[in-house]
């Protein structure tokens, strides 16, 4: 399938879940299976990526979700654990989705936590202003790296966005706990996993150079 350009528009695959599987004949993976398939497409992905040397390539990749939807990287990588090669990667891709669909929020919890965290700004590579569009870009740029650039930065500026945003949630949690306590936890909890998550990527960089991230 072509657009009107002449280049290729992806198909949207037909979705199918665990039941709908079972109904075509087909069986769910057991654990050990489910663990192969996501350790394996997880590094035969980088490593395509990484050996295409081709902007073209790197672009399909990084628009990898659009392509297939969340829900079914998620099938695939979001059991495993955070500190592996698919968990780095599923935390990539839902951080850049998040980041695409909802620049503005990201824009602004961002610039919340900048004075807080100078260092990881830095590392971050987000240009002043920090505006919503900027923010896409670099979520783009950011996992492009993870096939065209060096992996363990490529990790490393995503876990130092996090930083940063997870600052800014807290930073506006304070300034809303009054009015809307509700919503000021909720910015408080999700700041917390986030800078979980940093961490995590983080750890993967360091495991990346050390070769240990499978």
């Amino acid at each position: 399938m072509t657009s009107d350009g002449g280049r290729p528009v992806p198909r949207r695959p037909v979705h199918f879940g665990p039941e709908e599987l079972e109904a075509h004949g087909g069986t769910r993976p057991g654990p050990a299976e489910a663990t192969e398939v996501a350790h394996q497409t997880a590094a035969i992905l980088v490593g395509a990526g990484r050996a295409a040397h081709d902007p073209q390539v790197t672009s399909r990749l990084v628009a990898l979700v659009d392509d297939l939807g969340l829900p079914t990287v998620a099938d695939l990588w979001s059991s495993r654990p955070a500190r592996t090669l698919p968990g780095a990667l599923w935390r990539l891709y839902a951080l850049r989705e998040w980041v695409q669909r909802r620049p503005e929020e990201a824009s602004r919890e961002y610039v919340a936590g900048i004075r807080f965290t100078d260092v990881a700004h830095a590392v971050a590579g987000i240009a002043e202003p920090p505006r919503p569009e900027e923010l896409r870009r670099v979520a783009d740029q950011i996992l492009a790296g993870v096939f065209d650039g060096d992996l363990a930065i490529a990790l490393e500026r995503a876990a130092a966005f996090c930083a940063v945003t997870a600052a800014g949630r807290a930073e506006l949690a304070h300034d809303t706990e009054g009015l809307d306590p509700a919503g000021a936890s909720g910015l408080t909890r999700s700041g917390g996993a986030l800078l979980a998550t940093g961490e995590d990527l983080k750890a993967c960089a360091n495991l990346w150079r050390a070769g240990d991230l499978d």
